[in-house]
């Protein structure tokens, strides 16, 4: 079995958080010990003064995850930026030690962790220090989650390749609905795609309303119902689900 994903984006947006907490609900589902870390979230809300790491309590709840909040999710900002500007607009320092020592504890003390980036793979994080930096200290194979919108393929390709080119392992592709009635180009990306990409496209998730308010059953079953467990953590192989992309 693998050690853990890390999960990202074709851009911000694009149902990450909607990912990473699926595949964490199913995890838990299935008996394996996840955990799950978002290292840095901007764009929180203050709430009584602090704040409010959203996607990292959406992916702790999804999880049924009891560690601290503070492992969890190290580095919030309040200004929903780029990372390295929302830092340094705030007078913030995002340690980079730190979040290394987080996810070094996270990852000992779960059988898989699940990391989020922030944004896509190329977003700084402070400096010249960007996602994909940290996807390689971390050692993780990648998961990239695209929209289903006009401009997917692009963006879904280019984020491959940079990958690729960076020696970084990619699991595959997800695509996210983000509208319930899709135009031409999210219906035809599921065709394409297949074509031009050489890495997995493992399935197409619908469009969710109200995604906060999903049961972890509800959440899980997003994954389960669509990719085999096994292409993502690895193990003896299973039969392959519907991936909804007919």
């Amino acid at each position: 079995m693998k050690h853990g994903l890390f999960i990202t984006g074709t851009d911000t947006g694009v149902g990450k958080t909607l990912v990473t907490a699926a595949l964490a609900s199913l995890l838990r589902a299935e008996g394996i010990d996840v955990g799950v870390m978002k290292p840095v979230e901007s764009g929180c809300p203050r709430q009584k003064g602090k704040l409010v790491p959203q996607d990292a309590l959406f992916l702790r709840e999804a999880a049924g995850s009891e560690d601290d909040l503070e492992l969890i999710n190290p580095c919030r900002l309040e200004a929903p930026l780029a990372p390295s500007l929302a830092a340094e607009r705030e007078g913030v320092e995002i340690n980079l030690g730190k979040l290394i020592e987080c996810f070094q504890t996270l990852k000992e003390r779960h059988d898989f962790i699940l990391v989020e980036g922030a944004g896509g793979l190329l977003v700084p994080l402070k400096e010249r220090y960007l996602v994909s930096d940290l996807v390689q200290l971390f050692q993780l194979p990648l998961l990239i989650v695209a929209a289903s919108r006009l401009g997917a393929v692009n963006h879904t390709l280019l984020t491959t390749r940079c990958a690729q080119s960076l020696k970084i392992e990619i699991v595959g592709v997800i695509l996210n609905n983000l509208e319930e009635e899709g135009d031409t180009a999210s219906r035809s990306n599921p065709h394409l795609l297949p074509h031009l990409l050489e890495v997995p496209l493992l399935c197409v998730i619908p469009f969710i309303p109200r995604i906060h308010e999903l049961k972890k059953e509800k959440l899980a079953g997003l994954i389960k119902e669509r990719i085999s467990l096994s292409v993502l953590v690895g193990g003896p192989e299973q039969s392959n689900p519907d991936p909804g992309i007919s």
